[in-house]
């Protein structure tokens, strides 16, 4: 009997590091369906390129490495590929390793998976009709260019949303990526001219960092 007590012990601490490590971070996660006032179909597409490997890494992570899957996945969705990178480098707060992000899902069920942290709920809707239709959102973790896939195709099906202008002084990618962290409704009242709040202006002051070494990570 000692040793599933020895494997509870392991996972109650790799549960307990993380749930540390994410309340010290106090992070936002992507898709969250928060109020304006305190936050926040496409072709098929093809094969990415492979190199470096789309399997997950325990290695520290660096968004980018996958400059080429940003470029080709965003190409494929037709939306920006900087605002791909910057949106990976806005989730980048947390460890992306398969073990810990799945040690975690276990405390917290409803917690989003992979680089570009996704929920299930997004995942399911985003992949209809794709060319990963026939993928499972718990691959997330270990497929880093399926989750890149996915996030462009998210950014692409926000975009449709869009109207062709809006009264915001955000602009269009600003507004796509507070539709990323916050949702869509909440991304058309920004759009319609409601007031950022703390936690969605966090994010956008995030991209703000890191919009100028997304493009460069991307060549543009």
């Amino acid at each position: 009997m000692a040793e599933p007590r020895t494997r509870r012990c392991w996972l109650t601490l790799v549960i307990f590091a993380v749930v540390v490590y994410v309340i010290v971070r106090a992070a936002d996660t992507p898709q969250a369906a928060t109020s304006p006032s305190t936050g926040t179909t496409g072709p098929a597409t093809s094969a990415a390129p492979t190199s470096p490997s789309a399997t997950a890494s325990p290695s520290a992570y660096d968004p980018a490495a996958y400059a080429a899957q940003v470029r080709t996945r965003a190409q494929q969705a037709d939306v920006s590929a900087q605002l791909v990178m910057a949106v990976l480098y806005n989730e980048a707060y947390k460890p992306h390793d398969p073990a810990l992000e799945r040690a975690w899902q276990k405390y917290k069920p409803d917690a989003a998976f992979g680089i570009a942290n996704m929920h299930r709920a997004t995942f399911d809707e985003v992949k209809k009709g794709r060319d990963f239709a026939g993928r499972s959102w718990d691959e997330l973790p270990d497929d880093r260019d399926l989750a890149i896939e996915a996030e462009a195709w998210y950014l692409h099906d926000l975009s449709a949303q869009l109207p062709p202008t809006s009264r915001s002084s955000l602009s269009r990618d600003q507004l796509l990526a507070l539709g990323y962290n916050t949702g869509a409704g909440n991304m058309l009242a920004f759009a319609a001219g409601a007031t950022p709040g703390t936690q969605a202006q966090s994010y956008l002051d995030r991209l703000h960092t890191n919009w100028a070494k997304a493009g460069k990570a991307v060549g543009g």
